[in-house]
């Protein structure tokens, strides 16, 4: 009964973290606390991306969010957020080709980005063992914790899996305990993955749930499914994505349109009429 109270007496329009992206969060009222949230796509289509933007739309809000990077150094996580943030080109800073009005852009994007409770641990052998720990002591401190984010799934390990289990059992203990995990701290978490070779056989290139990597503790654990779709063979498509919804346990599914910026690495809310 307190929790309906709780949903009646909210100011937000959204029982859970809003991401950023409106039509997404429409969909899906936000992360849930204590959800397994899957982003999978086929490589260099932008999975990391776009869970940096989430991370930053989480964090300037004041919600401390942990990013969990087996792939990329903290210091490209930054870049990358920074560029993004103040709308400059990170080829333009590397080889000085940056004015002052971009300088003041990227000063003011450091301040801001400064501000936000953003946390990145990039060690690239943590296991799931270490991301419960690092999480447990975030939630507990002053600070608090609202998201956690694993890039990403395959490139992790779990201690618990024995020498002679294959893969396939190690993923699913990793994705189990990572269910396990967002139900304890009763927050959203946020896992990369990758997909097997399939979508590359169809002409559409179109992602489904059978594509998921290891793919079926996956699709079992996880509360949320999205996959990410854009069209790198059209020149005139690569500025379009597609988010799908293919997995939504307590909610519809459903597809939205993002739009993409390639040289900022960055994905923004779609004018309202893309979208549509």
């Amino acid at each position: 009964m307190s929790e309906l109270e709780a949903i009646q007496n909210r100011e937000s329009a959204y029982t859970g973290l809003p991401t950023g992206f409106r039509d997404l969060d429409d969909l899906t009222s936000g992360l849930q606390g204590g959800n397994l949230v899957i982003i999978a796509a086929r490589p260099g289509i932008g999975k990391s991306s776009l869970a940096m933007n989430i991370a930053r739309n989480v964090a300037v809000t004041h919600e401390p969010v942990a990013m969990f990077s087996l792939e990329m150094s903290r210091y490209e996580i930054g870049m990358r957020l920074l560029c993004a943030e103040a709308r400059v080109p990170w080829d333009r800073i590397r080889n000085k080709r940056v004015g002052p009005d971009d300088w003041t852009r990227v000063v003011s994007a450091g301040e801001t980005l400064h501000d936000a409770p953003l946390s990145i641990v990039d060690s690239g052998n943590v296991n799931i063992v270490d991301i419960r720990a690092k999480a447990r002591r975030m939630k507990t401190s002053k600070q608090g914790l609202s998201l956690i984010i694993v890039d990403y799934l395959q490139l992790m390990t779990s201690p618990a899996t024995r020498r002679q289990d294959n893969r396939q059992q190690e993923v699913a203990e990793i994705s189990r305990s990572l269910k396990l995990l967002a139900k304890e701290l009763k927050v959203p978490i946020l896992a990369l993955s990758q997909l097997n070779r399939n979508p590359e056989a169809r002409a559409d290139k179109r992602p489904q749930l059978s594509d998921l990597r290891e793919s079926g503790s996956l699709e079992q654990d996880s509360d949320v499914v999205m996959f990410i779709h854009r069209d790198d063979s059209d020149h005139d498509k690569k500025r379009e994505a597609e988010l799908i919804l293919a997995k939504h346990r307590n909610g519809p599914t459903g597809s939205i349109r993002l739009s993409f910026e390639p040289s900022l690495t960055q994905f923004r809310n779609a004018a309202r009429g893309q979208s549509e």
